[in-house]
């Protein structure tokens, strides 16, 4: 089939939206499937991921008010700046963006066996609704794959006259997507017979594991995206000031600089560190002792990280971000890992069983 995929990144770029992209379209290819992956390329060179994989990337341009693009870049310019602060909310800027430059992207493709849209954010699943009134019979089969929920976010209230968009989408799209049951109560009723589950994807035989040997000093790691009062580690943090021995807690964290009053008063027993590429980031934890996860307050969303702890087969805590769990924290810094949690069925997130999965949809 002639298989094309949109997303605002994809390869080299970290996330999780980037790495479903990523990982579909090489699976995608593996099996004989001409696939394009089209994004926000930026300056990236492609060639050589291109040989390798036989993908074909394709640039969705250049975002003039501020969607960044796979290597980090956006436009900071004074009135970029200015329109986002003054229309982000109300707008859906920059994200807007996205619509005009997923069907300038599409009005240049020719017949379109089998389309995958990812989001967040959501605005790409909007410009494909919006030209497929236009151009129905060019594009066979559209899967909206949705990582979170829009307008039933709750990390994100969204104005409710965007309800109208993602209701068209809804009802032209042939399929919607979504990593757990659970996230099927966050849409539409009248479109629920078009949900399905389809998890996180991983490629199982890139994981390369360091051989545990117990730290010196219990040694335990976070890694994922804080939303502050939602999903945080603050109060984890401020009893870790409270406890009087000697531990080593790492945190990968986009933005190390919010947690510099901990580090300034933790010392050495914090470290705070930036994102790396997933394969050695699986390296690195799987030297921990153990590691922390943190919950959604929602249960309609599932961190895609607690894969990535399941895969290191390091004990994983999982707390809360009013943390109530001092007694087990406590029972994992003596060794005690008796109330670690786990996922059931790891196999369910290998890539080719995901893969089997969205292809089986169009049969």
């Amino acid at each position: 089939m002639r298989i094309v995929i949109i997303s605002k990144n994809c390869y080299p770029s970290l996330g999780p939206r980037s790495h479903r992209t990523t990982e579909l379209a090489k699976e995608f290819s593996k099996r004989g499937h001409d696939v394009t992956i089209y994004a926000l390329l930026g300056n990236h060179n492609y060639t050589n991921i291109s040989l390798e994989t036989g993908i074909v990337f394709k640039s969705l341009g250049t975002s003039k008010l501020g969607v960044t693009d796979n290597l980090g870049y956006y436009n900071k310019s004074f009135w970029a700046k200015l329109i986002r602060k003054c229309f982000s909310k109300w707008l859906e800027i920059p994200n807007f963006e996205l619509v005009s430059l997923v069907r300038k992207a599409l009005s240049q493709e020719s017949e379109i066996d089998y389309l995958i849209t990812i989001a967040h954010p959501h605005t790409i699943h909007w410009g494909v609704a919006n030209y497929i009134q236009k151009n129905k019979s060019k594009i066979k089969f559209w899967v909206a794959d949705c990582g979170d929920p829009y307008m039933n976010d709750p990390f994100n209230k969204h104005p409710w006259y965007f309800s109208y968009y993602e209701k068209k989408w809804n009802k032209i799209c042939d399929y919607i997507t979504v990593p757990i049951s659970n996230a099927k109560n966050a849409y539409y009723k009248p479109f629920i017979g078009k949900l399905k589950v389809i998890p996180q994807g991983f490629n199982f035989n890139n994981v390369n594991l360091a051989k545990y040997k117990k730290n010196k000093i219990p040694t335990f790691a976070f890694a994922g995206n804080i939303y502050p009062g939602l999903r945080d580690i603050v109060l984890f943090l401020d009893y870790l000031l409270t406890l009087n021995i000697n531990f080593h807690f790492i945190i990968y964290v986009k933005n190390p600089h919010i947690y510099k009053f901990y580090k300034d008063n933790l010392g050495d027993k914090l470290e705070i560190r930036k994102y790396i590429p997933r394969e050695k980031l699986l390296f690195e934890l799987s030297k921990m002792d153990f590691l922390i996860n943190v919950k959604n307050i929602s249960n309609v969303q599932q961190p895609s990280k607690l894969i990535d702890y399941t895969l290191t087969k390091r004990p994983i805590l999982e707390i809360s971000s009013h943390f109530s769990e001092q007694k087990y924290f406590n029972e994992f810094v003596k060794g005690d890992y008796t109330n670690q949690i786990s996922l059931k069925n790891i196999d369910v997130y290998n890539i080719r069983n995901v893969v089997d999965q969205f292809l089986n949809l169009n049969r």
